[in-house]
């Protein structure tokens, strides 16, 4: 026969998961609204995921930060070729302002970025690819100062083996 006492209805089991949840990650606890880091502004491609997450670790920012992905992240933000996107990053900037009360913008480009290459074309990769990158991130810098002066910018290219450069 099964101990009546050690079974576990289904409401004590989430609640002691919930709690457990919030013992190891206790950024959970926090409100919706509040005093946060930074947004990250990433590219949709698959392998950066983890190299972001891992600077989000280094940089003490877990829990800290708003996260905003769209392919070639600064690229496609600025880029004329992704004209239509555009409004969606500055309208989710602002919420996040608003919400967060962010200090800074974090802008990751990446290396070998196909939406880099259907932007600006294939050789501006090929060829040009740092410089292509910092123009275009350059181009974001003076966007944000325009539309948000108070909030610091970083912005910076990826390689694909989690080295960065800085174009801040």
């Amino acid at each position: 026969m099964p101990c009546a006492a050690c079974r576990v209805d289904r409401r004590g089991f989430l609640l002691g998961a919930g709690a457990a949840a919030l013992v190891l990650r206790p950024w959970l606890v926090r409100a919706a609204s509040g005093d946060y880091e930074a947004m990250i502004l990433g590219c949709i491609d698959p392998r950066i995921q983890e190299p972001m997450r891992d600077f989000a670790v280094q940089h003490g920012l877990i829990g800290q930060y708003s996260q905003f992905t769209i392919a070639g992240a600064a690229i496609g933000v600025v880029a004329p070729s992704f004209a239509e996107w555009h409004k969606a990053f500055w309208d989710n900037l602002a919420t996040s302002i608003e919400l967060h009360n962010i200090k800074s913008v974090i802008a990751i480009d990446h290396r070998d970025c196909g939406a880099a290459k259907i932007a600006y074309g294939d050789a501006s990769v090929a060829t040009v690819e740092t410089e292509t990158h910092h123009k275009a991130m350059a181009e974001f810098r003076g966007e944000v100062r325009k539309r948000q002066p108070r909030l610091k910018i970083e912005t910076l290219l990826m390689a694909l083996d989690g080295s960065f450069i800085s174009f801040s």
